[in-house]
């Protein structure tokens, strides 16, 4: 799809999160287009709130889970400076709906764009037109105090994210099919797990290596083994293949909780 850069000066953006890899990535994708300029980054909630307004970027990009002060906490304050959308790996409902109603314009989940698509975002922001990912829409259409309705296309739902590759040359594939898996399976139990268990279940059932889940999620192998423990304990299992069947519910006769 063809470029649409806006007339005028750049659009100035602030990129929140406490992942320096997420920060640079985002920086070079952003700024790889001439109307578009990052001029400012923070790794939290409170910096975020001081690089706005020493700045007054025209768009904020924010991360939900980040130390000491955290995205939803520093929303209201950054909303009053420029709009807000959310950037991150969180698609709790609750989470979302506590985003709309603190300020957030939109609310992208990584791994439901595509690189063109976050910077069509980006420019839609500044104009005030939200952008929601395809897995968030029931949310929004209950949550949204903006009374927005949103409808996801199939297309936009068979996009997985370019915008990991970018940053961490990570998979595309992969996470695509699980997110596939996702959809096979809409009515699966979460089975306690947080929302970062999920994403890694969601990746172990796509084929995954501890290796390349940590790419793809940003995070350490160390970390990954960790939540893989946690997993298995969860899910009753002791083996990938057991987690797998349980997660895909084709072990769900017999097991108990």
């Amino acid at each position: 799809m063809p470029d649409q850069a806006l007339p005028g000066p750049p659009l100035r953006v602030l990129v929140a999160d406490d992942n320096p890899v997420v920060r640079a990535g985002l920086a070079a994708l952003l700024g790889a287009h001439p109307d578009i300029e990052v001029v400012a980054d923070a790794t939290n909630g409170e910096e975020a709130v001081r690089e706005a307004a020493a700045h007054r970027p025209d768009v904020v990009l924010l991360d939900v889970r980040m130390p000491g002060t955290d995205g939803l906490t520093a929303l209201p304050e950054l909303a009053a400076l420029a709009p807000v959308m959310m950037l991150t790996y969180s698609r709790e409902p609750q989470v979302v709906a506590e985003a709309l109603r603190r300020g957030a314009i939109g609310y992208l989940v990584h791994g439901e764009f595509t690189a063109p698509e976050l910077i069509a975002a980006v420019r839609d922001l500044r104009e005030g037109r939200p952008t929601f990912s395809p897995s968030l829409a029931a949310a929004v259409r209950v949550s949204s105090p903006l009374g927005v309705s949103y409808e996801p296309s199939h297309e936009s739902h068979e996009r997985s994210s370019q915008l990991q590759p970018v940053v961490a040359q990570s998979s595309k594939a992969r996470p695509a099919a699980a997110a596939r898996l996702r959809r096979r399976v809409p009515d699966r139990p979460a089975f306690g797990l947080s929302s970062r268990e999920v994403e890694v279940m969601d990746l172990i059932a796509s084929g995954m290596n501890n290796r390349q889940i940590a790419s793809a999620c940003f995070i350490s192998e160390k970390t990954v083994k960790n939540h893989i423990n946690r997993i298995f304990a969860k899910l009753h299992s002791s083996t990938r293949s057991e987690a797998i069947a349980h997660w895909l519910g084709t072990a769900r006769e017999g097991w108990s909780r």
